[in-house]
């Protein structure tokens, strides 16, 4: 396997695996990624931006819980619901558009000893139904954004035909974002209230990644184990803003481990210009069930975000091609494991991703690729996990719904 191969192909495996994480189940974007540290150029930089269009549309909504959080204007409890929506929309689009970003530079120093130094954004979600809709006491609009900082360096020795690398590293990472949903319907009141709940959160940690490799360049071969660990998120705080219901904003506080994660990957040439490759990663979602926040200074429970998540798994298998010294291509097919469980909308996700890579000099690569998938269908309603009641809300169906991204990475070497 001639080095134009390898320089041009094996490129190609970081943006096709990302591509493939377009729709990616928990709250994985773009996740972990170290591809870039096995460069065999002593110094290459590399920025990727990606842009996913997921199509989620929600049907057959049904109110389940019609009874109001807080009556207007005597703040007095009547159960967890926004009112009685039976009236609103049936159906409605629930998925937001999105980017993510990464960038990182490896430098290559003596004796087999790499370091890569990286930003990327691993988690994030993006739903935004609005309010009029059946489900509006479920959610109005969820976000969850995320930035990360790592150094991950390796050491590689003779071993057999070819080389085991030995890795490790370090990262920080903070997470925030907000969920608002109905808390009270105004509909008919002539109150200057939209009844709308919003719960705002933030947290940072440190979490640390180990792997091992071998590599036989001659053939383009490569195995790859990496483990990355929980991020511990142990001091969580936000705000409970009520005062679209006539109450007051409440500093809350609560804990969160980001889950770890296992991944292996392979990749091997199998004929002159050919290389075929495929990765198995494990996720930990199951530890993201409910989660609750408290009133600063108390015990008392605030509110809780309901997710009910199992472990997630994602599968991907692909063949690439060198066309000439200038341009190569690669396809992947994927199969994500929905994390969902009866409740929430994360359903399996099968994804063909295709990409190309050009070189007009041993310096500078471009690589550009694009993904369609389908969202398998399924529905949402009341379930009981381990004894915790979820989706009592609302319940609604989806059928197989369309997600579509488009990526381009630039890479610099010397």
């Amino acid at each position: 396997m001639n080095t134009g191969m390898r320089s041009g192909v094996i490129a190609l495996l970081g943006i096709a695996a990302l591509a493939g994480q377009a729709q990616a189940g928990g709250l994985e974007r773009g996740g972990y990624n170290i591809d870039l540290l096995f460069d065999p150029s002593s110094v290459t930089s590399e920025a990727t931006g990606v842009y996913v269009a997921p199509e989620r549309k929600l049907k057959n909504v049904k109110d389940s819980d019609t009874s109001s959080a807080v009556y207007p204007y005597n703040g007095t409890s009547s159960g967890a619901g926004g009112g009685d929506l039976s009236g609103r929309s049936t159906s409605v689009t629930d998925t937001k558009a999105y980017e993510n970003y990464r960038a990182g530079i490896k430098v290559g120093f003596t004796n087999g000893f790499d370091c890569l130094v990286d930003y990327s954004q691993p988690w994030g979600a993006h739903t935004k139904p609005g309010s009029n809709w059946a489900g509006a006491n479920e959610n109005v609009e969820t976000k969850v954004s995320s930035e990360n900082y790592a150094l991950t360096c390796s050491y590689k020795f003779d071993v057999g035909p070819g080389q085991l690398r030995v890795i490790g590293g370090g990262f920080y990472q903070k997470v925030w974002g907000f969920k608002e949903r109905l808390v009270q319907d105004f509909t008919g009141y002539t109150a200057a209230l939209s009844g709308i709940g919003r719960l705002d959160l933030e947290g940072d940690g440190w979490g640390w990644r180990t792997g091992v490799a071998y590599e036989i360049p001659e053939y383009a071969m490569r195995a790859s184990l990496v483990y990355n660990s929980e991020v511990k998120l142990s001091d969580i705080t936000g705000t409970l803003d009520l005062t679209q219901v006539g109450r007051s904003t409440y500093e809350v506080y609560g804990s969160q481990n980001m889950p770890d994660s296992v991944e292996l990957k392979l990749q091997s040439g199998i004929a002159p210009d050919w290389l075929a490759f495929g990765s198995v990663k494990w996720t930990d979602w199951s530890q993201f069930q409910k989660i609750p926040f408290y009133y600063k200074g108390t015990q008392t429970q605030a509110t809780s975000l309901d997710l009910g998540y199992r472990d997630g798994w994602t599968i991907t298998t692909g063949i690439g091609h060198k066309f000439t010294d200038q341009w190569s291509g690669a396809v992947s097919v994927t199969w994500d494991q929905g994390t969902s469980q009866g409740y929430g909308t994360q359903t399996d996700t099968w994804a063909l991703g295709l990409g190309v890579s050009y070189n007009p000099n041993k310096n500078v690569e471009l690589q550009l690729a694009g993904l369609v998938g389908i969202l398998t269908s399924g529905k949402s309603g009341s379930v009981v996990l381990d004894g915790v009641s979820y989706g009592t809300d609302a319940s609604y169906e989806f059928g197989n719904d369309f997600v579509g991204a488009l990526s381009a990475k630039l890479k610099v070497k010397f």
